[in-house]
């Protein structure tokens, strides 16, 4: 679709948009300048969104707030937010009667004019996203970030020409009704996660793979052939594939801690800046995404510099001879295993939070090994002290705290000069927080007043 299309279909229509929120609000101001008749959809009432509710009433946009926010929606063109599943009833009443039901990314697919590069995956997105973007902007593109990280890319795609880089981070939550791929799709791993929205596993994945499954034969499939369900994708794609993982010989794989592309030494794991075997496996995802289109001296200055993304393992202070690190983007047990199979020491470990339906049994018996200490918060706390009491062996003291400033201390009274204590919560942030940056955050300024 040209943007003159797009105009075209939006002018003089009656538009909804569902969630007000941050990619939203920008695409909200769009459609009013293209002149559509826009209403703004939300669960939250006008003093749950405070000013901007009265910023959009300003502009003329329709307001419909509250518990009721999907009655009676009849809009021509419909923009559902990426936490709104399709197939509420309003919605499928809506497009049984003809609306046009999309949203901000799959607009943007449609309308983009330069290659779209997308990540998914359960764990590792947002750092091999970045690392993409950074490996191509040190080699020379223009280059644009978006999707679950940088800014909202729609709204701006008249400033994107067809030279451009484009990357973007994908949730299952926007993948699960995309009916386009990238040009080069990502896949950095998959396991449980999200079963509080998926209706299954398979539903998860079958979302995921719709990063690739509308690809042609000039596009590239990047997956982890160390991830038995990644690994699975190679015979369902119809372009390119690249392996990475410690077997991908004929992908990216390490050789003697030397990251190799198809046995070409790229980069020697020991000089990347971030902890981590996971690490290694986002480099090696990167690599495989930017192959061919940046040079391997280029690949080293990036790794040797690149500092991380906040909340991801994130140190945040040393006090007492005790460091303690942010990884609230731990929202699954796997992302928390990474976390602490990063580290060659026990750790004193602060998890827990609102509950995503994923198993802790193996996850217990993991934080049996590797965790000096254990505080527990939020709504899983329960369930992740029986999986940890549940494991063999000797078990860690376990605390349980009902605040993050309570767990911190209780972390801080555990611990002595020489550990190192982490928030790395194995579950979503929505029971206490807005979101996992503002776990972080909070974790932060609660480590600042030690």
């Amino acid at each position: 679709m040209e943007l003159q299309e797009f105009i075209t279909m939006v002018k003089g229509k009656s538009v909804s948009v569902v969630g007000i929120g941050v990619s939203n609000t920008p695409l909200i101001k769009m459609l009013l300048g293209y002149g559509a008749a826009v209403t703004a959809r939300d669960k939250k009432t006008a003093e749950e969104l405070g000013g901007i509710a009265e910023a959009l009433s300003a502009m003329g946009v329709s307001l419909v707030l509250g518990e009721g926010y999907l009655d009676g929606i009849t809009e021509e063109v419909i923009f559902k937010t990426p936490g709104q599943r399709f197939d509420a009833p309003q919605l499928l009443t809506a497009k049984e009667k003809g609306c046009i039901m999309t949203s901000e990314m799959e607009m943007f697919f449609a309308l983009c004019p330069a290659p779209i590069i997308a990540v998914t995956g359960s764990d590792g997105k947002t750092t091999t996203t970045t690392l993409i973007y950074e490996m191509l902007k040190a080699g020379g593109f223009t280059c644009h970030l978006g999707g679950n990280i940088g800014k909202p890319l729609l709204s701006e795609v008249q400033s994107i020409s067809p030279e451009d880089k484009v990357v973007v981070e994908l949730s299952s939550f926007q993948l699960h009704t995309m009916t386009q791929s990238a040009h080069i799709a990502v896949v950095t791993n998959l396991s449980p996660n999200h079963l509080d929205w998926h209706i299954s596993m398979s539903e998860y994945i079958a979302a995921k793979e719709n990063v690739f499954a509308c690809q042609n034969a000039s596009d590239t499939l990047v997956i982890n052939a160390d991830n038995e369900i990644t690994a699975g994708f190679a015979k369902k794609a119809k372009g390119k594939v690249v392996l990475f993982g410690k077997n991908a010989i004929t992908g990216v794989h390490i050789k003697d801690n030397v990251i190799c592309f198809a046995g070409t030494p790229v980069l020697n794991a020991g000089d990347i800046l971030l902890p981590g075997a996971h690490n290694v496996e986002n480099y090696m995802a990167a690599i495989g995404a930017v192959w061919g289109m940046v040079d391997v001296p280029t690949i080293q200055r990036v790794a040797k510099t690149f500092g991380g993304v906040p909340h991801r393992i994130e140190l945040v202070r040393e006090v007492g001879g005790i460091k303690y690190y942010n990884d609230s983007i731990a929202s699954s047990p796997t992302r928390t295993m990474a976390c602490i199979n990063a580290f060659d020491q026990k750790l004193i470990i602060i998890a827990g939070g609102s509950d995503k339906y994923i198993p802790f049994d193996n996850f217990g018996k993991a934080l049996a090994q590797r965790a000096k200490a254990l505080v527990l918060i939020g709504q899983t706390a329960g369930k992740i002290k029986a999986a940890v009491e549940n494991a063999e062996g000797e078990k860690p003291p376990i605390y349980q705290a009902k605040t993050l400033n309570d767990a911190v201390l209780a972390a801080k009274n555990a611990a002595s000069a020489g550990d190192i204590v982490v928030l790395s919560p194995a579950c979503a942030s929505f029971d206490m927080f807005k979101n996992f940056e503002d776990r972080g955050n909070q974790f932060k300024e609660c480590v600042m007043r030690i």
